[in-house]
């Protein structure tokens, strides 16, 4: 038996929060632009390891989330 080993890919998202405590996304990159980093990286993932799954690029996502971790958002004051 070939043991197989998971690999976990973070997104991380840049955003404008100079504006009030609800951040800004737009400056962000277009659309198109995004799928194709998206399909890059993906293909990349695909060559370094067997197995790669991947969910939908801009698919609106429903989840259940419990905070149980960190998460940082660098703020660059002006």
């Amino acid at each position: 038996m070939t043991r197989q080993r998971a690999t976990d890919v973070s997104i991380n998202l840049a955003a404008d929060a100079s504006s009030g405590n609800r951040p800004s996304f737009t400056g962000a990159a277009p659309a198109a632009l995004g799928r194709h980093l998206y399909e890059h990286a993906l293909a990349y993932a695909g060559r370094q390891h067997p197995l790669v799954q991947s969910g939908e690029f801009g698919a609106d996502m429903q989840v259940h989330l419990v905070n149980d971790g960190p998460v940082t958002i660098p703020l660059r004051m002006a």
